[in-house]
């Protein structure tokens, strides 16, 4: 049976994110707010963390898992960032975007593309997500909370918490925080480009 948290998503109370993050150092999965839908959540060095998010999204062995990330300076130790890169993700972090970049030799094997080498990398704009990697001091593996049979994320905590009471050990009810996912931007292979268009909005790009 999961546990539920009622964090304001604007002044997030400290001693739920501290127990949220030893939730999350014993090995649990979680699903938290970000600026752009809610999201499972685990510990980036937790291999069954991942399999069971593999397990409740049904995921095949392509999917590009997600780093999220505190700020700029964590991306630089998971992620290949060169100049034109940097500027580009500067500009557009915080925010709604996932961002797919050459991992580096920090990321476990797993979570990168198995022919690419690839990681998603991602910093949300939402205090929540914020204070969880604040408190954690490291990312988040992470991915996007739609569930098999549909297109779009899960938006409400308490049907989320109906649902994945049995698959998962926590939910935090931070309100609504979106329907839409992030935009993907491809930054891996030269000029940057979108894979997916989500709530992010990106001028000059195709």
């Amino acid at each position: 049976m999961s546990q539920f948290f009622q964090i304001h998503p604007v002044n997030p109370q400290a001693r739920l994110i501290r127990q949220a993050v030893e939730i999350i150092r014993a090995g649990g999965l979680i699903v938290y707010p970000t600026d752009s839908s809610y999201a499972l959540g685990c510990h980036v060095g937790d291999k069954h963390g991942m399999e069971r998010i593999c397990r409740i999204r049904a995921l095949d062995g392509k999917h590009n898992f997600t780093l999220v990330c505190r700020d700029l300076s964590e991306i630089a130790i998971y992620a290949k960032v060169d100049n034109s890169a940097y500027r580009l993700l500067r500009s557009l972090t915080p925010g709604p975007y996932t961002f797919i970049l050459s991992a580096t030799h920090e990321v476990p094997r797993r979570l990168q593309n198995p022919k690419r080498k690839t990681i998603g990398i991602r910093v949300p704009d939402h205090p929540i997500a914020q204070a969880l990697l604040a408190e954690l001091g490291e990312p988040l593996m992470s991915s996007t909370l739609i569930l098999p049979g549909s297109d779009m994320p899960e938006t409400e905590a308490a049907a989320i918490r109906e649902r994945l009471e049995r698959e998962v050990d926590l939910v935090i009810d931070g309100g609504h925080c979106g329907f839409e996912p992030t935009t993907v931007i491809e930054m891996s292979e030269g000029a940057p480009r979108v894979l997916r268009q989500g709530c992010g909005v990106v001028d000059g790009l195709s």
